[in-house]
C-alpha cells in the first residue's frame, strides 16, 4: 500500500503559480528556512532584457551563486581529507601496536610482514638490512632480506633522507623478494638502529600505481619505521 501512496504522489499536479504565490505569503519565512533554494531561482532584472542595459546586479548575483559553489566544494573537500587522514592515523596506530607487541626478531619480521600489509592497505611489507660486519643471528630471522653495503644510503639518494617514494616502477626483488611482482609504487624508509645491527629499511609496496607519490606527506610512515627501529634496538643490541 505504501508503494502505491508513493507512486500516486509521483504523479500528482505541479502546484500552478497562484498556488506557489499563496503558500509564499502564507509561508513568509520560507525562503528563510530553505536559503539553499534562492540559489537555484532567477532573480528579476531591473531593466527590459530588450533596452541593451546591463543588469550589474544580476551579473553580481551570479558571481555569488559560482562563489557559494566553489565554497561548498572547497568545504566537501577538507571534510573527505579530514576524513581519510583520520582513517591514516588510525591504521598507524594499530600497525605500531601490532610491531610493539613483537617479543622477538621472529616476531618482528612477522608484525611487519603480514599485518602492516592488511593494517596500511598495501600488499607487500619487508624488513631488509645491509650485510653486517659480523655475525647476527638475529637478522637471519626468516623473512629478513639482506642487501649489500650502501644499499640504503643508493636508495635515499642522501644522508638527509629518510623515505623515497617510487610513484609507477616494478618492485625490487632485492626490496620484496618474492612479492616484487606485485608492486607498483613503493615507499621505502630507512632503519638506522644503531648498535651492532647495520643500517635496513622498512619497505612498503603497493599493486596501485601511485599509491605513494611525489609531495605526499610521509611523517606517519617514518613514524612507523622509527617504531619498527627501536624494536630491532631491543633485539639486536
Amino acid at each position: 500500500m505504501a508503494r502505491k501512496r508513493d507512486d500516486a504522489a509521483l504523479h500528482l499536479p505541479l502546484p500552478d503559480e497562484r498556488q506557489v504565490m499563496a503558500f509564499l505569503k502564507a509561508q513568509p519565512d520560507f525562503l528563510v528556512r530553505h536559503p539553499d533554494l534562492l540559489l537555484s531561482l532567477s532573480p528579476p532584472s531591473r531593466w527590459a532584457e530588450d533596452d541593451g542595459v546591463l543588469d550589474m546586479q544580476v551579473f553580481m548575483i551570479d558571481r555569488l551563486r559560482d562563489e557559494v559553489e566553489r565554497v561548498k566544494g572547497a568545504a566537501e573537500t577538507l571534510i573527505h581529507t579530514s576524513r581519510s587522514n583520520m582513517s591514516i592515523q588510525t591504521r598507524t596506530h594499530r600497525a605500531v601496536l601490532s610491531i610493539l607487541g613483537a617479543d622477538s626478531m621472529a616476531e618482528l619480521v612477522e608484525a611487519v610482514s603480514d599485518d602492516l600489509p592488511a593494517l596500511l592497505d598495501v600488499d607487500v611489507a619487508t624488513l631488509c638490512f645491509e650485510k653486517p660486519e659480523g655475525s647476527l643471528p638475529e637478522l637471519l630471522a626468516p623473512g629478513i632480506l639482506t642487501l649489500p653495503v650502501g644499499t640504503v644510503a643508493k636508495i635515499m639518494g642522501g644522508a638527509d633522507r629518510d623515505c623515497a617514494l617510487t610513484e609507477e616502477m616494478p618492485g625490487d626483488p632485492a626490496l620484496f623478494g618474492d612479492g616484487a611482482g606485485l608492486v607498483q609504487s613503493s615507499a621505502v624508509v630507512r632503519l638506522s638502529p644503531g648498535g651492532r645491527s647495520p643500517d635496513g629499511v622498512m619497505a612498503l609496496g603497493s599493486r596501485h600505481g601511485r599509491t605513494f607519490h611525489a609531495g605526499q606527506a610521509t611523517e606517519l610512515i617514518t613514524f612507523l619505521a622509527r617504531v619498527a627501529e627501536c624494536s630491532v634496538r631491543r633485539f639486536v643490541g
